[in-house]
């Protein structure tokens, strides 16, 4: 038998005059439940796909584009910013779209969990359909972030300055130059703890191949723009209805699980919390199932074993 691809499973995806791609794996055998996973920031379809694997084991598996990142056009092609309201609005079509007659899981990675949290927060009338909400280190608040003063306005600053039109294709066409990129990427403070992951030289070059990638698929002005947003990001004005599992990492770079907790205790009505045992807050790809089963503890796991 053939190993399955993410290719195998990709169809085109047309949403409110925005063009992208849509991965979506059926369930097994004797499975019934529906999730819809929403990727994060700085990503791709591809990116997630181990991920996608493992969770395709307890239910059909859904995961859409988002306008501006893994090839997607941006709302930038409509006339629209990349705020998170929009992000929301376009997630909350897709769903009412998607899902007219059923339940779903939503699982969020990172920002996509910021996304999704608005999206319930701006129709909460789509809660009744959630069953379950997911939280792969996930965030709420802009305080959750660990950056020291002064690299958190170094990050804002350097995102406002490039969020402007000729500003992020100057940041396209100089700064992802693909040598440059070879040469510096890796010794910057985010992405080094990515690439202290690579064994050898050989995993060393297809991580920087992936990164590469990625950087070349996102908009960069949507990249930017939301950058802004979620820097600034305070999710905690409104209860959401729905039981929320929180996957934190204890040696996540970006975030302080204690304060994301607090954060996420007072916007879901009922929280559980588990740990996933990884060294970064996320690798580059999920290539396979494997890499992913952290992702996922063993009482998320029996967690979604009862959801059939």
């Amino acid at each position: 038998m053939d190993t399955p691809s993410p290719a195998d499973y990709i169809v085109p995806l047309n949403i409110n005059g925005l063009e992208g791609r849509m991965l979506h794996m059926p369930p097994p055998a004797g499975k019934k439940t529906e999730f819809l996973f929403v990727y994060g920031h700085h990503s791709s379809l591809e990116r997630w796909w181990g991920l996608v694997q493992a969770m395709n084991k307890y239910g059909a598996v859904t995961m859409p584009d988002l306008p501006g990142f893994g090839g997607m056009d941006s709302f930038y092609t409509i006339g629209k910013k990349p705020t998170i309201d929009n992000m929301a609005d376009y997630l909350a079509s897709f769903v009412k779209l998607r899902y007219k007659r059923k339940k779903v899981v939503i699982a969020g990675m990172s920002f996509g969990f910021v996304v999704a949290t608005r999206m319930l927060q701006r129709y909460p009338e789509l809660s009744s359909k959630v069953t379950l909400m997911i939280s792969v280190v996930g965030f709420a608040h802009h305080d959750d972030f660990t950056f020291s003063k002064p690299r958190y306005n170094l990050y804002l600053w350097t995102a406002r300055f490039f969020s402007g039109r000729l500003t992020a294709r100057l940041f396209r066409y100089i700064a992802l130059n693909p040598l440059l990129l070879r040469l510096a990427y890796h010794r910057t403070s985010n992405a080094k703890h990515k690439f202290a992951q690579a064994s050898d030289k050989q995993e060393f070059d297809y991580m920087m191949k992936v990164e590469i990638g990625l950087w070349h698929d996102n908009d960069v002005r949507t990249y930017m723009f939301t950058t802004r947003q979620f820097l600034k990001i305070d999710n905690c004005g409104s209860r959401v209805n729905v039981p929320l599992w929180h996957v934190s990492v204890a040696a996540d770079n970006y975030f302080d699980h204690n304060i994301v907790e607090q954060h996420l205790r007072i916007i879901f009505k009922d929280f559980h919390s588990v740990t996933a045992k990884i060294d970064t807050h996320a690798p580059s790809v999920m290539a396979d199932e494997s890499m992913a089963a952290p992702f996922l503890p063993p009482a998320l796991r029996r967690r979604l074993t009862k959801l059939n």
